[in-house]
Order: structure tokens, then C-alpha cells, then sequence
């Protein structure tokens, strides 16, 4: 079996508005989100078996689907869907790291293999039955329906417009709940205090300014937080990536935990966190790591340092959410509920969009990604690039 063709194809979905129940526009330090582009990866083999994968866009639609149809493509063209290591291997291009533009190829190639051997993705990593609090159903029943523990996600409100969110996410199940900050330390401080109120205790919390803060407000945050009886599940990416001595100085400060999320995007820099002692959680995304044989790499690391794992959130439609899932409950090492806005999508390219209930995914059990990809929809939501 070899692969035959990839072909990338741009989406763009709208995310439900926050006045509809959603959470748009989802603001952040950066920016807010209101609608998402999303490459679509389409590989086939030479047997007529199609794997697909999933991205965000990088600069441009027209950029990425360039990238993946005119660099990667030549690359593992002819080669078999099975070489998902030695592929990644193949990727050496002066100059730049082309790991996030082959990650959702590889997670294509994952699809084929599976299907042609009829099983699913999770079942191949090997981990699935290992104890794991992403999978409340910690056992070796073959027969239990795979679950993953998913987090919450809203983005940067006032505290008396994020008490909805948490009352929600109490009331739908989830034990943890992520906001994003960074633009007001003070209001990031205060929305925290008010949706643990609004939850009386009953659930943990992500707090996540993308490196909005600096060094002093890190520690006042975290300081004010734990004087209001807070302790976050993790403080995420508090200040710039590559500062890890002074990501291990927050740490030594304070009494809540550091995830860094931003700094493992870059080669060994997860070695050099553990090196400095700057990180209790690492937050990993299979994207940046290359697809999911990059991400059993860093969680292997990771879990050897004992450190907690969770998989980030990009705005994933379901053939990516469907990744994220094999990946989680098949590789040993994840610990920590993955982050998701998938509950705010208007729509999906998948015929059977996922359900999340009492704060849990199902894992596809079909081979493969064990999703069906709905072309119509493709079609619907295609961009020009």
C-alpha cells in the first residue's frame, strides 16, 4: 500500500454567538474569534482506503493548503501509510520545522492504518486500558464504551458575564473549567473568585492569559488567587516562552501549579522545562508535535517527569476532536481532561457530529478515526484559498 494523493481543502465554520448559548466572540489577549478556518486533509491510497486529517490555518488558507499540497505532498507521496515514524524522519527542510503542516497528514495516515486493519486508532497506540483519569472507565473490559474527560472552555468576560459559563458547566457535567486572560490581571483575578462562587466549590479551574502577563502580575494572580482559598488546576503559559529560569522562579513563588502550554510547540523545550524544574503540567497539542507519533514522544517525556498532561484546544471540528480522542485514551501519559470548545460549533463536517455528556466525549470505536467525513458539508463550508 502506498500513498497515492493529499489534497488540503480550506473550511470556514461559524462558532455560535454567546447571546445563542455559545461562546462567541471568544476573546483572548490577542485577539477574538468569531468564525474558524480549517484545512481539511484528504489522503488516499493507491488501494482507494482515504485517511483524513485536520488544521488551523497558518498566515493564510492559500499558505497552508500550499504547504501541505506543494511541500509535503511530493515528500510521502509513494510511500506507505504504515511509515508514520520514518515519515516525520523524511521532514528534514532547512530552515523551518514543517512538523504542524505534517501533523494532519500523519493523523491521515492513522485513519488508513486503522481502517485496513480494522481497528481503531486507540487500540493501535497500545495504552487504552492503562489507568488513566482521562477514561473514567479505568478497567480491561474490552466491551466498555471509551470515554474522555473534557474540560470547558470560554474566553475573556466580564465576572458577572462568565458566572453563565460556570453554572453551565456544572450543570452539563464538567469538572473543569479554562478561561482565557491576560488583558487585566485584576479582572482575570476577580472572574476567577466569581465563578468558583458561582460553582460553590464544584469545579477546578484553567487559567490561561497565552503569556499576557508579566513576571510580577504572574505572582500577584497567583498570590490573590490563594488568599481567596483558589488553587487552580494550572496557571497556563503565564509569561513569554524560552524564560523557562524565570518560569521556575513563578513556580518556587507560588502555590499554583505551572502548565506551560505555547513553550512545548518548540523542539526540546519540554526537556529544558523539566531540566530547570519550570512545569508540574505540560500542555501538548499533537499539531505542533508533528501528529500523533510526535505526541506519544512528548508524553512519554513528560510522564517520565512526572509531570501531568492535558491536550490543547485549537477550534477543532471532528475529525481533529476525533484525533485528540484516540490520542488521549491511547497513549499512557494523559492525566488531565483535554480542553475543548466543540460544544460551540454551529455546525461540523462529520456526518455524526460528537455529544458531550456529564462532561465526556465518546471515543469513536469504528477503525480508524472511526468517524465518517459528510462531503456535502466540505462542500457547503469551502473557501477559496
Amino acid at each position: 500500500m502506498e500513498i497515492a494523493s493529499v489534497d488540503a481543502i480550506p473550511v470556514n465554520v461559524n462558532v455560535i454567538d454567546i447571546e445563542d448559548g455559545g461562546i462567541a466572540p471568544y476573546k483572548t489577549n490577542h485577539g477574538a474569534v468569531d468564525t474558524v478556518t480549517r484545512v481539511i486533509v484528504r489522503v488516499e491510497a493507491d488501494d482507494g482506503t482515504v485517511g483524513w486529517g485536520e488544521v488551523r490555518t497558518f498566515l493564510s488558507a492559500a499558505a497552508t493548503v500550499s504547504v501541505i499540497e506543494d511541500g509535503i505532498a511530493p515528500i510521502v507521496e509513494g510511500h506507505s501509510p504504515f511509515e508514520v515514524e520514518s515519515l516525520r524522519r523524511l521532514l528534514f527542510i532547512e530552515y523551518t520545522n514543517a512538523d504542524m503542516f505534517f501533523a494532519p497528514v500523519e493523523v491521515a495516515c492513522w485513519d488508513i492504518v486503522g481502517q485496513t486493519l480494522e481497528k481503531p486508532i486507540y487500540e493501535l497506540l497500545g495504552g487504552w486500558t492503562a489507568p488513566s483519569t482521562t477514561n473514567r472507565q479505568v478497567d480491561t473490559d474490552y466491551d466498555v464504551e471509551r470515554k474522555a474527560d473534557v474540560a470547558y472552555c470560554v474566553g475573556i468576560l466580564s465576572p458577572e458575564e462568565s458566572r453563565p459559563h460556570a453554572a453551565r458547566a456544572v450543570a452539563e457535567g464538567f469538572d473543569v473549567l479554562k478561561t482565557k486572560a491576560g488583558r487585566d490581571w485584576q479582572q482575570d483575578v476577580d472572574r476567577i473568585i466569581a465563578m468558583d462562587d458561582e460553582a460553590d466549590g464544584e469545579l477546578e479551574f484553567r487559567l490561561d492569559p497565552n503569556q499576557g502577563w508579566r513576571f510580577d502580575e504572574a505572582v500577584r494572580v497567583g498570590a490573590r488567587l490563594a488568599d481567596a482559598g483558589i488553587y487552580l488546576q494550572y496557571m497556563e503559559q503565564p509569561i513569554r516562552i524560552d524564560t523557562h529560569t524565570d518560569l521556575a522562579r513563578l513556580r518556587e513563588r507560588l502555590s499554583q501549579p505551572i502548565g506551560p502550554n505555547e513553550d512545548t510547540y518548540v523542539k526540546h523545550n519540554l526537556q529544558s522545562l523539566i531540566k530547570h524544574g519550570a512545569a508540574d503540567v505540560a500542555v501538548v497539542d499533537l499539531t505542533p508535535a508533528g501528529g500523533i507519533a510526535g505526541l506519544r514522544q512528548q508524553v512519554a517525556v513528560a510522564e517520565e517527569a512526572g509531570l501531568g498532561v492535558a491536550h490543547h484546544c485549537a477550534f477543532d471540528l471532528g475529525i481533529r476532536t476525533a484525533a485528540i480522542l484516540h490520542a488521549v485514551v491511547g497513549i499512557p501519559g494523559f492525566s488531565l481532561p483535554a480542553d475543548t470548545v466543540y460544544y460551540a460549533w454551529e455546525d461540523d463536517v462529520i456526518e455524526d457530529p460528537f455529544e458531550i455528556e456529564d462532561g465526556q466525549i465518546a471515543v469513536p470505536d469504528g477503525p480508524g478515526l472511526g468517524i465518517d467525513v459528510d462531503l456535502d458539508k466540505i462542500e457547503k463550508y469551502r473557501i477559496d484559498n
